[in-house]
């Protein structure tokens, strides 16, 4: 919560975590949040209130009812006796369940708050051989060399 009193929940954070704002950035963000409650209160209220794991829940569940459904859709292209109609149905179903289990795992992770793996920094040194672009410095580390020399030049 903000220091103003009035702060909404998800303030201050992004996909890779909480992020500290400056004082101005927090000065403006209560600024804006007292315009929002003084013109609206009724919406503040309800978006002030709203946890985001219900919503993360809600997707879970949806997306289990979806699972079941794709494994119904299997069973009843299983069912059907015409051969192209059968796998065209089946494969449907199939389709449908690795969406909804990849839709809820995801759901459930941002729940959870199991973030994504930070990709790993590579360090100076690599076994083995080098490339070309390597022993250069890069492919950006060329194109910011090439942006100073232009600019340096004008």
């Amino acid at each position: 919560m903000s220091p103003s009193g009035v702060g909404f929940p998800l303030a201050g954070l992004s996909l890779g975590g909480a992020v500290p704002l400056s004082d101005h950035e927090q000065r403006m963000l209560d600024q804006i949040e007292r315009a929002l409650y003084a013109e609206d209160p009724k919406f503040a209220s309800a978006v002030r209130s709203t946890d985001p794991q219900v919503h993360y829940r809600r997707r879970i569940w949806k997306a289990a009812i979806g699972s079941a459904l794709g494994l119904f859709v299997v069973l009843a292209g299983v069912i059907v006796n015409t051969m192209p109609i059968s796998i065209v149905i089946s494969v449907a179903g199939f389709l449908l369940m690795v969406t909804c289990c990849a839709w809820g795992l995801t759901s459930w992770k941002r729940m959870n708050g199991v973030a994504d793996p930070a990709p790993r920094k590579r360090s100076g040194k690599r076994s083995g051989k080098r490339s070309k672009s390597a022993k250069s410095g890069g492919f950006m580390e060329r194109l910011e060399e090439r942006w100073r020399r232009r600019h340096g030049e004008l």
